[in-house]
């Protein structure tokens, strides 16, 4: 079935539902001899997994991988890499009640009216527990683009009308003068994964006040790409920017992408947006970074930037209209765990895509000339 692969060289197939055995992939094109740490991944799916703090489902899975195939002694074959993450604390229980239902903004009445057919149970394959496997596909990308310098890092910069104002160092779209980089470990330090402290808990304070509302909240993630060479990205269809947006908006729940100055630039005369040329230090660079790190599609050497728009969770406590299979008008309460803002646990997530694409385009790049 069409649908379920990402990517060209590096390519991830994806299976598996939220209530059904494990959520499980075969990732190909990843270059033998590489030294793979296994631990590094299971960080990965650690900051995913839900149950991780009091802004999340309670749900309790402890998400651990299990590499079926594709490495030996620590070191990938150049062979396909086969893994699951079984589902351990499945409740389908919680789901029985609904099997005739069409909750509202689910997939529940769009997919049964493709495959005539739908696993009830969490949404089952249109749940976001799928995005395991994009977790280990780009944990695994990410290690790979350690090697070349890049680092990838995404960040909450807004819940609801909480938005992060403040400028940090090394965290927003230029190059810093002394190199600086946001790093994972500075968004990590509170639950929200904002980088501000005082935004940060504007924020919590919002999601804990819409949960005890039984409601949810939006938000939106921003993300930097450090380090990306110029000329990645392929003309006309398979732009840089392009392929991003594809990434990013096939991750459940996610409603706008924009790049560089965005919507912004809508605004703006040309004299205002476009990125001068500069030579500085024998490199050509740009005096501004209106472009997000791409023009014409391709890398031009400079920080990528882009931000992603996320729905609030349609799973909520509140009486909704809706109606079953049978075209009743009911009542619907929603029960069972679920995050009352998806943001905090969608961002390794966003940088597992964005890093699956960069490491495609790049191992694209090294077969796209001769020299």
């Amino acid at each position: 079935m069409a649908g379920n692969s990402f990517g060209n060289i590096f390519k991830l197939t994806s299976f598996g539902e939220s209530h059904g055995e494990a959520i499980g992939g075969v990732i190909e094109g990843i270059p033998s001899g590489f030294n793979l740490s296994l631990d590094k991944i299971q960080q990965e799916l650690n900051r995913r997994r839900p149950g991780q703090s009091n802004i999340s489902t309670p749900r309790k899975e402890d998400d651990i991988l299990q590499i079926l195939s594709g490495i030996f002694e620590g070191k990938t074959t150049g062979m396909p890499i086969g893994f699951i993450v079984k589902n351990n604390n499945s409740r389908s229980a919680d789901y029985s009640k609904i099997k005739d239902v069409f909750r509202p903004s689910h997939a529940d009445f769009s997919w049964r009216s493709k495959y005539g057919i739908r696993d009830y149970r969490g949404g089952g394959r249109s749940s976001a527990r799928e995005h395991i496997a994009r977790v280990v596909a780009g944990a695994i990308a990410k290690q790979i683009l350690e090697e070349y310098n890049i680092s990838i890092v995404a960040y909450t910069s807004q819940v609801g009308s909480v938005i992060l104002k403040k400028n940090i160092s090394g965290f927003g779209a230029h190059k810093d003068s002394n190199g600086k980089r946001l790093t994972e470990k500075e968004v990590d330090l509170n639950i929200v994964r904002c980088p501000d402290k005082t935004t940060a808990n504007d924020m919590i304070n919002l999601i804990n006040k819409v949960s005890e509302d039984h409601d949810s909240i939006g938000g939106t993630i921003s993300c930097v790409i450090y380090g990306v060479p110029a000329g990645l990205g392929e003309p006309v269809f398979d732009r840089c920017q392009a392929l991003l947006a594809h990434a990013m908006m096939s991750i459940n729940a996610t409603k706008g992408f924009e790049y560089g100055s965005g919507f912004e630039a809508a605004h703006m005369k040309g004299s205002e947006h476009n990125d001068e040329l500069v030579c500085h230090n024998d490199t050509i660079q740009c005096a501004s970074n209106n472009s997000g790190g791409i023009q014409g599609g391709v890398s031009n050497g400079e920080n990528i930037y882009f931000k992603v728009a996320f729905k609030p969770t349609p799973s909520i406590m509140k009486t909704q209209n809706t109606v079953d299979i049978n075209k009743n008008a009911l009542e619907l309460n929603i029960k069972g765990r679920h995050d009352p803002c998806v943001v905090p646990r969608a961002i390794p997530v966003v940088e597992s895509m964005a890093a699956m694409v960069i490491l495609d385009l790049l191992l694209q790049n090294k077969v796209s000339k001769f020299c």
